[in-house]
């Protein structure tokens, strides 16, 4: 115990009773309920404990401060005439002595109240986060964090991996983000890029001869906030295996993430290894999403060919119509007219929806347009009286998209759909290689450059002689899912020169620009590298999933806003005239 207390806020018990005792922490509640008589609530990280205060000195003490003073209260313990069962220490009180004020408070009034942080305005909970920290249902996830990263090392290490730290000032790379620039003092005109991944660095361990690596890396992208993603900087569990393939990433994952879902989880029920393998083609066909949640019981069935024919604009030829039939659904008109706008705004396509009667034919929404069509459609989606199905209608792509949101949202607005308490994982597998960017209009790659793609040299070159499309080629990628959100990203890697030129060739980028690219990699390869393959699941959204947290600033410890800012910090901020000039820089934007 440190020498400033004998114990925490958390500790003193019944057996304390008539100890001498020196307790410190946040003066967090005052009640006074007479001239010299008050309750004093004491916190610390522990926990709470009651103080009594009887006499007019220590009155005035604790009259001389403001809440959230940081105090040491030196006194004896002595059981409580009103227990409190909700309390850890509430069988016990402190008598005190002497009270000392080590850190005085000098505002009267607070932001928010402490334990009610969490329903206060998000600007105010992140300009004041250390106050906001205080809150014990704040700090928990925190805690939870640290505990959740100690079990990712040590059980990473059980496996046989190496933690290596790769470096933070390193070059700008083509990886599909913006990067965050640092510019050079000593070498004027030219930058440093903050890594977006330690792709290519740990990819030079496995060419360096390291059989297995991992790393709790920091990772920096400058990309937009969304609820599952922080803006600027997040951390991942980033790990590569030499002389490995696809299957035994996932060995490793599935012997390591449920252990720590089981003990640090929200939820006490998980998916069993192996987890379920699902081809991206069939999770877009069936879900809607390439991040489906499996807590769901719906699934998206294709209606195209039974409305081709029917006199209403959104079935026109060469759009994809698709259906999902939710049952025992008494939703009103109204309920439903709102969700379906709500689908709208997500997925900017505007859904349908028809509810089956009791005598079987359609009705509301649609209806009029497929009653036509009644028995076809009743048997391909096995519908039933008290059925809503919903309509989603356009290209292909969008169809599949508004119909994966659509499917989410009545999986969590219709009771017995969707079995919440629980973490479903599983792996989509068989990504496409390439596909058409939408603002090129060319062939372009689909999620990772590195990847290895199915086939090998032969398939690319199948596809350069015109005999596949490169649109078929799939590539050994794979990402883990859980709940609905992606947990991670990965890859069997492409380490041979040969086989990456010619998919870089695919994207009309020749060697030279493959050596000038990843000069560092493509020189490596050439000197006799392994087949290797790696996984980085994100630590933050793992935390958040754990912690049954919707955004992911709450597992953060001092989290950025949605427009990239630390208003606790005054970051991003203008800097002095003299650093500029030494960094070769001249400001185009000046300060307000």
């Amino acid at each position: 115990m440190l020498k400033s207390r004998t114990h925490t806020c958390n500790e003193l018990r019944i057996e304390n009773v008539g100890q001498k005792v020196k307790i410190v922490g946040w003066m967090e509640n005052v009640r006074e309920v007479g001239n010299n008589f008050a309750f004093v609530v004491v916190r610390d990280f522990y926990g709470t404990t009651q103080v009594v205060v009887e006499t007019e000195d220590m009155m005035n003490i604790v009259k001389s401060v403001n809440k959230e003073s940081t105090i040491s209260v030196e006194g004896t313990v002595r059981e409580r005439a009103s227990k409190n069962p909700k309390q850890a220490t509430g069988d016990v009180e402190v008598v005190p002595e002497k009270i000392e004020i080590l850190g005085r408070c000098r505002y009267n009034e607070l932001p928010f109240e402490i334990n009610r942080s969490r329903e206060a305005d998000e600007s105010q909970r992140l300009k004041y986060r250390y106050l906001d920290l205080r809150n014990p249902e704040v700090k928990k996830n925190i805690v939870l964090r640290c505990n959740v990263v100690a079990a990712l090392r040590q059980a990473m290490t059980e496996q046989g991996f190496l933690e290596i730290t790769t470096p933070i000032l390193t070059a700008s790379s083509p990886e599909g983000a913006r990067d965050y620039l640092v510019p050079s003092r000593k070498h004027p005109g030219k930058f440093y890029a903050l890594p977006q991944a330690p792709q290519q660095f740990k990819q030079l361990l496995m060419a360096s001869g390291f059989d297995k690596y991992f790393q709790i890396a920091p990772c920096f992208r400058d990309e937009d906030a969304r609820g599952d993603r922080s803006p600027g900087e997040f951390y991942q569990m980033d790990m590569e295996m030499a002389f490995a393939g696809q299957e035994d990433v996932f060995a490793v994952l599935e012997q390591v993430l449920p252990p720590i879902f089981a003990k640090y989880g929200t939820y006490n029920v998980a998916s069993d290894a192996p987890f379920k393998r699902i081809p991206y083609l069939e999770s877009m066909e069936k879900y809607g999403s390439d991040k489906p949640d499996l807590r769901i019981d719906l699934l998206v069935d294709d209606i195209t060919e039974l409305v081709q024919g029917i006199d209403f604009g959104p079935f026109a030829d060469g759009n994809t119509v698709k259906a999902i039939a939710v049952s025992d659904c008494d939703m009103t008109r109204k309920n439903i007219d709102k969700l379906c706008a709500d689908v709208e705004v997500q997925a900017g396509a505007k859904p349908f929806w028809f509810k089956v009667g009791d005598d079987g034919q359609f009705a509301g929404g649609v209806a009029k347009f497929l009653n036509e069509r009644n028995a076809e459609i009743t048997e391909k989606l096995g519908l039933k009286p008290g059925y809503l199905v919903g309509v989603c209608a356009g290209k292909k792509l969008v169809a599949q998209k508004t119909a994966g949101i659509m499917r989410k949202m009545l999986g969590a607005a219709v009771p017995g759909h969707m079995d919440k308490e629980r973490y479903e994982f599983c792996w989509i597998v068989d990504f496409p290689m390439y596909e058409i960017g939408e603002e090129s209009g060319e062939l372009e790659f689909c999620h990772n450059p590195f990847s290895m793609p199915s086939g090998g040299l032969e398939v690319l070159l199948k596809a350069e002689r015109g005999e596949i499309d490169p649109l078929s080629i799939t590539a050994d990628q794979y990402d883990l899912v859980c709940n609905g959100i992606e947990l991670s990203s990965g890859a069997v890697r492409n380490h041979d020169p040969e086989i990456m030129i010619k998919a870089f060739e695919m994207v009309r980028l020749g060697e030279e620009d493959v050596k000038k690219k990843f000069p560092a990699m493509y020189n490596a390869f050439c000197y006799g590298a392994p087949p290797h393959a790696g996984i980085a699941p994100g630590v933050d959204r793992m935390v958040m999933l754990l912690a049954g947290e919707d955004s992911i600033r709450e597992v953060i410890p001092f989290p950025m806003n949605k427009n990239a800012q630390d208003v606790m910090m005054g970051a991003p901020s203008f800097v002095e005239p003299k650093q500029l000039q030494e960094l070769n820089i001249v400001c185009t934007k000046e300060e307000e």
